[in-house]
């Protein structure tokens, strides 16, 4: 890879693997050092993972705090120590198939919609007092979790499929980071008076990364050995500025550019951006930065937060 491309390449991520892993093998894929994850997914867990690559690496922070959907089952009858299939299970019920309807799951999941309140799973990566959860989770302790407040903007039933046994609920979940489908089906099969757990997940949006955009291991891998029919690096790689136009997008004049590269606030005539918002400034088709609007006795202004000078 040209040490000057910069921007976010969307995996397609494969089950069995870490989001660590994921990086280490892009940074041999592509042989560069500046990799970064923008959202941890669990081994189990496919799809997108964006992944940014040089400079990109600077707006990570900016990318992970961005909304996620996902495509979940949850399965009512039994609840695991993982919260999801991976773990032992600790509970079991014999679930009355017919009491599962659309109207019941429904209006169950349309207590959950909105800003609520969850503990995160003992088998997390979250870290208290410098320990990381899992870790204590493995060694058979428990300990108190902080409930923390989540944004849940969406849940869309699909279906419902009965087994002798369990039964599978199958949802479209538009949500904030942080959230954790495990906890959420556990939660839901409580409203639903059964234990439950998380089935089966697969991640279909991370900020404005959807699907589409998704490559796996082996386009990489073709793109890197120029086989014939792949796509080029430059065409699997979306630049940063692309990976932004999610912000709003504010151009300045050309004889502000080199002031805003070196730092400096720049003033925003005629700017509709609120106050404490995110921007990127450009200049001549060039992205200079990313910056927050302030408001002053003399209008709106912009501070920088990231300036990209190449």
């Amino acid at each position: 890879m040209n040490e000057q491309q910069h921007g976010v390449l969307v995996l397609h991520k494969p089950a069995g693997m870490t989001s660590h892993d994921c990086v280490a093998k892009i940074r041999r894929i592509y042989q560069t050092k500046k990799v970064g994850h923008t959202g941890t997914l669990d081994p189990d867990v496919t799809g997108v993972l964006p992944i940014c690559i040089n400079n990109a690496t600077r707006i990570v922070e900016y990318l992970q705090e961005l909304p996620k959907a996902y495509e979940v089952v949850m399965r009512i009858g039994s609840t695991t120590t993982t919260e999801d299939a991976s773990g032992e299970v600790v509970e079991t019920a014999k679930v009355d198939a017919a009491s599962i309807t659309r109207e019941r799951v429904e209006e169950a999941m349309k207590e959950m919609l909105g800003v609520i309140e969850q503990t995160p799973p003992m088998y997390s990566a979250i870290k208290v007092n410098g320990q990381r959860l899992y870790d204590l989770a493995r060694e058979g302790i428990t300990i108190e979790r902080k409930a923390r407040e989540v944004t849940i903007y969406e849940l869309q039933l699909h279906h419902i499929e009965s087994n002798a046994e369990y039964v599978d609920v199958s949802f479209y979940c538009l949500c904030s980071k942080g959230t954790y489908m495990r906890t959420l089906c556990v939660d839901l099969g409580q409203k639903l008076g059964y234990p439950a757990h998380m089935a089966k997940l697969v991640r279909v949006k991370s900020g404005p990364f959807t699907m589409q955009h998704a490559h796996t291991f082996e386009e990489l891998e073709a793109s890197m050995n120029k086989e014939q029919g792949s796509k080029s690096i430059e065409q699997l790689v979306i630049p940063i500025g692309e990976a932004l136009s999610y912000l709003p997008r504010y151009e300045i004049t050309a004889d502000r550019a080199k002031a805003v590269l070196n730092g400096l606030e720049t003033g925003l005539p005629g700017c509709q951006v609120e106050e404490g918002k995110l921007i990127c400034l450009y200049s001549n088709g060039q992205l200079l930065g990313i910056h927050k609007v302030y408001k002053s006795h003399r209008g709106l202004y912009a501070k920088p937060e990231k300036v990209f000078r190449t």
